[in-house]
């Protein structure tokens, strides 16, 4: 019998780059929010080997992707025997700035922590799922968070109101990698209030945490490809309230008050090439 999980897309409300870390990564500080918009994973048992199957998008079902490094990861941690088939339905962009492999493989360390029988706590999958990536331990918790570090100091906040989003993905991928390596500080940078993002969202202030969006690597990723300033345009034109690029792009979010002004946002978006999706902002429980 399949036992099914969802592995939820992240935004970034917030971004900022604090410096470089001795093992090379950035140390950074950012507020970052589940969205409705998800993967589905299916988890049924197999006898010793991890097989995953992939569907809506061409990705590597080996030993290179998110979701078979995390099972290997924790069957390894758990000295599980046992293998698994895993479906994997894919809806999140890849290589877009939303978390999608990390979501992921984060999906995958609780199911099969749950299946395996294995019992680790969640600061313990935490330690794992940084050994995975830097977006897993927050995709681990989920809801509302303040990331520090590389992004494994997660520290859960107020839910967020219930905001729309509109999501917009350019016909291009970038690497986050590429981007991080480029970013330089300087006055083209756009550092966040973190502590101000924080108060609105306590404050349950809508146009509050429009206000406060603002992601330090946004200056790199549209000197790479200026045509994003366009799009954030574009959404403000269309009526939402507040624009970032999420995590090192290239998607671009456009924020409202609820779903229903973010499908309205949508339908008044000057559409090119982009793939454009509406959600909502996702609080756990």
């Amino acid at each position: 019998m399949a036992i099914k999980f969802l592995a939820r897309a992240k935004v970034n409300l917030t971004l900022d780059v604090l410096g470089k870390r001795p093992d090379g990564y950035h140390e950074v500080e950012m507020v970052m929010q589940s969205v409705e918009l998800h993967d589905t994973l299916e988890f049924s048992p197999a006898e010793k080997d991890i097989v995953i199957t992939i569907e809506g998008m061409d990705l590597s079902p080996g030993a290179d992707n998110l979701v078979y490094r995390a099972a290997e990861l924790l069957r390894s941690r758990g000295c599980v025997r046992s293998g698994v088939k895993v479906r994997l339905i894919k809806n999140i962009p890849v290589a877009a700035g939303l978390g999608g492999g990390s979501a992921d493989a984060a999906a995958t360390l609780k199911a099969l922590n749950q299946i395996w029988g294995i019992g680790l706590s969640m600061s313990e999958l935490i330690v794992l799922g940084e050994q995975l990536g830097a977006d897993v331990p927050f995709c681990l918790l989920g809801g509302t968070a303040l990331a520090r570090g590389k992004g494994e100091q997660v520290f859960r906040l107020p839910p967020c109101p219930p905001l729309g989003l509109v999501l917009v993905k350019p016909p291009f991928s970038v690497s986050t990698g590429s981007v991080y390596q480029a970013f330089r500080f300087g006055p083209a940078v756009e550092r966040p209030d973190n502590q101000a993002m924080v108060e609105a969202i306590r404050a349950n202030n809508i146009l509050g945490i429009a206000r406060c969006l603002a992601n330090a690597l946004e200056s790199v990723t549209t000197r790479m490809h200026p045509e994003l300033t366009r799009i954030k345009e574009k959404l403000i034109e269309a009526g939402a309230a507040g624009s970032l690029m999420s995590g090192s792009g290239p998607t671009v979010f456009g924020l409202t008050p609820d779903l229903a002004s973010a499908r309205s946002v949508a339908a008044r978006y000057k559409k090119t090439d982009e793939k454009l999706l509406v959600t909502s902002v996702f609080n756990t429980e």
